[in-house]
């Protein structure tokens, strides 16, 4: 079992130092008593090295990556970090020690590598991203929902304007996001401010051409 924790206190005892943790969310008391775990590896957080939310983060992804595929995990991690070295011409790098940009950089690759083949997430994708801008401009590149990750269609936040047609207008100042046709329609029902409350995304200024994109804040 893996999963991140809080610390909460410590002391010194005569054996060493004592921690007083808590495991959000999760009651593992019948697994510890269950399995007679006694031992654990501590893995301290120290804002330099991926944090221990990446590494949620990215074994989370890589689970459902796998039960999609039919890989197992670790095979499915292999494949993924040659995947992400292949595409960003990274070092070979490893999850327990490697930098917070690599992590970024890595959870990226898998959630467009997601993305791409149209592999559901146990959990929605904008909570697995470090970068959401990055995210954002990805779903608007592959046409996929940036809430649930279903086929999608443009959503313009600031509107063009009634009268003018949409095939001609340029729309690059535009404020964008690609949303499945139930979450476009719910935009349009609950107005930018709402929707962005709800769901955690935004518009972005989207040039596909360039690969620029500017977060509409």
């Amino acid at each position: 079992m893996y999963a991140a924790v809080k610390i909460k206190g410590y002391r010194y005892g005569d054996s060493g130092t004592e921690l007083l943790v808590t495991v959000p969310g999760r009651q593992v008391g019948k697994v510890l008593e269950g399995k007679h775990i006694s031992r654990a590896e501590l893995r301290l957080d120290d804002g330099r090295s991926i944090s221990a939310e990446q590494r949620k983060k990215a074994y989370a992804t890589i689970r459902d990556i796998s039960e999609y595929t039919g890989y197992l995990p670790e095979e499915q991690k292999e494949w993924l970090k040659y995947l992400h070295i292949c595409r960003t011409g990274s070092r070979y790098f490893h999850l327990s020690d490697c930098s917070m940009d690599t992590a970024r950089e890595f959870i990226n690759t898998m959630l467009d590598y997601a993305l791409e083949n149209g592999i559901p997430l146990s959990d929605s994708a904008v909570n697995r991203t470090d970068d959401t801008d990055r995210y954002l401009y990805a779903c608007l590149v592959h046409k996929k929902c940036a809430v649930c990750g279903r086929k999608g269609e443009i959503h313009h936040e600031d509107a063009i304007g009634m009268g003018n047609d949409r095939r001609h207008v340029d729309d690059s100042g535009h404020k964008k996001i690609c949303l499945c046709r139930l979450h476009h329609t719910a935009a349009h029902q609950m107005g930018v401010l709402r929707f962005r409350s709800m769901y955690k995304v935004y518009g972005i200024i989207f040039n596909h051409e360039s690969g620029l994109c500017e977060t509409a804040g």
